[in-house]
């Protein structure tokens, strides 16, 4: 055991519903002050195999109980992180380096809801019948089997459970390999899923790197479907190695999303919503890095986000009073660095930040807003995953809207305008997985998500994570042919 915030935490695998040791370990860093939490437990194939195993012995009983019954049993589970969720908190801070007042108000209740929400909503699933030609058509979904889910390291634990809670709600079982920079909390998680009665190998955790864990799950001819959150380039290989076992994917990948600024809008929304972005410290998928402002308010608009991002505060994320806190690990940091770096020499000017903080020295990057960066540039394009916004201008709405789509990604995008017309003509010219006008990440988990391009395969949420992680059948009755009586 180590102990994490005071907090003890198992680093071994749960694999069938026991603690596996393991011969190799890797070393797991809190970014918050770069110290050494703990040794973890490094699988590779042979427990990927007894995790796999593990599972398809689980699948027949857990796949043959009610969506009631099931549905019981993972709401014990959110019951159960309920009562943690302040060990949760404090563990998933110290391992990700993540805000604790985020943690504590909205990423764990979000983890319980998981459970939850897919509990009641596979209770409720149905298709009605179609009738043709006088033939009964009946549409059901089955369990598909084993699903191996691979999740990130900036949101952990929500991120594996929006996929562990409506797998395991359609009858399948799970291996989760979770993030090697961040993976405490996945081991929390198979405790309070034990305590909750979750049987013996329906939920396994094998902890690893992508190459020695990661590859041979994703290879691996056991499993039925496969969830990866990370990536395009790791995608790619994922879906490579997936491909020869016919394995379906849902990838949800990287974004370099817009936030489009027009001038009739509410700006002091606008400002707001742009200093948003460093929520996370910037690693967030779906955050809007590209401000998009139209030319007749770009001045002010720029002015009065400097102004509120200079008074963030850069800090220890278990201090109430931070606003932004460290990059996840050592690595990272010099990426985000490196195109920094590389976008203030090929011509651009930070307003704001531009480089580590020097106060704190470690893995804190100052909040960054660049401006005057040359159309096509590396850091217009590619994903920095880090505190670093851009501003670019535009002169009117076709214009935007251009700029906004110039991208290969297409996860999401963030609108802001006065005029109910523009944001529906707007809206619907976009290119991305989900659109928020006026506002920024609202969605209930029953809608969509999920991105266009290359910000990923397919969508999960309510009905679609279902559609993905079941086999859906559709059983055709004849009124012909029968030959019992009326009576039965």
């Amino acid at each position: 055991m180590i102990s994490v915030e005071g907090v003890q935490v198992d680093p071994r695998h749960w694999i069938g519903g026991r603690r596996i040791s393991a011969d190799r370990t890797f070393p797991d860093i809190s970014p918050i002050d770069e110290v050494f939490l703990g040794d973890i437990a490094a699988g590779g194939a042979s427990e990927v195999d007894a995790a796999v195993a593990a599972a398809r012995s689980a699948f027949p009983t857990w796949a043959a109980l009610s969506a009631v019954e099931r549905g019981a049993i993972l709401r014990r589970v959110a019951d159960g992180i309920d009562e943690r969720r302040e060990d949760l908190a404090r563990v998933e801070t110290r391992d990700n380096g993540s805000l604790l007042r985020s943690h504590r108000r909205g990423v764990m209740p979000r983890v319980a809801m998981n459970f939850r929400f897919f509990a009641d909503y596979a209770e409720k699933l149905s298709h009605p019948d179609l009738d043709v030609r006088g033939h009964r058509e009946r549409i059901t979904y089955d369990p598909a089997g084993v699903t191996a889910i691979i999740t990130p390291w900036n949101a952990p634990l929500m991120l594996a459970t929006w996929r562990i809670g409506p797998a395991l709600a359609a009858g399948n079982t799970v291996v989760l390999k979770p993030p090697e920079w961040a993976p405490l909390t996945a081991s929390l998680l198979a405790d309070i899923a034990h305590e909750a009665g979750l049987p013996a190998g329906v939920f396994n955790v094998v902890q690893g790197t992508g190459a020695e864990a990661g590859a041979p799950l994703t290879r691996h001819p056991g499993i039925n479907r496969l969830s990866f959150t990370g990536s395009v380039p790791t995608a790619g290989v994922i879906a490579a190695a997936a491909a020869p076992n016919i394995v379906p994917l849902s990838f949800e990948l990287g974004g370099k999303s817009p936030l489009l600024v027009f001038g009739d809008c509410d700006l002091d929304l606008a400002v707001d919503l742009a200093v948003e972005q460093f929520d996370n410290a910037g690693q967030v998928c779906l955050g809007a890095f590209r401000m998009l402002v139209q030319q007749s308010i770009a001045e002010e608009f720029q002015a009065r986000v400097v102004a509120r991002a200079r008074a963030l505060v850069l800090g220890d994320p278990r201090d109430e009073k931070t606003d932004v806190s460290a990059l996840v690990s050592r690595p990272h940091f010099d990426r985000v660095s490196g195109f920094v770096a590389r976008a203030l020499t090929g011509g651009a000017r930070a307003v704001l930040g531009g480089g580590p903080n020097a106060e704190l020295g470690g893995l804190y990057f100052s909040p960054t807003i660049l401006v005057d960066a040359k159309p096509g540039s590396e850091i217009l394009t590619e994903e920095v995953f880090g505190p670093v916004l851009t501003i670019q201008t535009f002169a009117d709405e076709d214009e935007g809207v251009r700029m906004a789509n110039e991208t290969r990604f297409g996860l999401a995008a963030t609108l802001v305008t006065g005029s109910s017309s523009r944001a529906e003509r707007v809206s619907a010219r976009l290119d991305a997985g989900t659109v928020w006008v006026n506002c920024f990440f609202v969605r209930d988990l029953g809608a969509p998500f999920g991105g266009n391009g290359k910000s990923g395969i397919g969508r999960e949420g309510g009905t679609y994570s279902f559609d993905f992680y079941c086999d859906v059948k559709n059983t055709v009755f004849s009124p012909n042919g029968w030959k019992e009586s009326s009576h039965g």
